[in-house]
């Protein structure tokens, strides 16, 4: 059975999308951590983010990285924090989280309500600085 992310690359689920090429996908954290927290996967189904192969492992990573410095320049932050949970859906991907603290990258907080029209302004913004 396709996880939810594989229905949302496959267009069976809407989304925020940042970014995509052939094997990978960016789209907006539905609840965000922070305004712009993007999740970043592979487009093939890997339950656990080890168990990539080196060459799709690396390739995400520097996939990720390009989103990230996007992210880093449509959302004012200090940093892009970057976390690797994996327990909530059976697929590997990466949180890319605009910080200005470390508590922000607390996974306990409470998460935005950002409606419509804010998440796709943030979309769109982020978008347009991938270079």
């Amino acid at each position: 059975m396709a996880t939810i992310f594989t229905k949302i690359v496959n267009g069976e689920i809407p989304c925020y999308k940042i970014a995509e090429d052939d094997r990978f996908f960016a789209f907006l954290d539905i609840n965000p951590m922070t305004k712009g927290h993007t999740l970043v996967i592979p487009k093939t189904e890997k339950d656990y983010i080890f168990d990539l192969d080196e060459a799709t492992y690396s390739a995400l990573m520097l996939f990720a990285k390009k989103v990230a410095h996007a992210i880093e320049k449509a959302i004012p932050c200090k940093r892009i924090g970057v976390a690797v949970i994996g327990l909530e859906v059976p697929h590997a991907h990466v949180h890319l989280i605009p910080i200005n603290q470390e508590s922000d990258m607390n996974f306990k907080n409470p998460k935005l309500k950002l409606s419509v029209e804010e998440m796709n302004e943030i979309a769109e913004h982020i978008r347009q600085k991938i270079g």
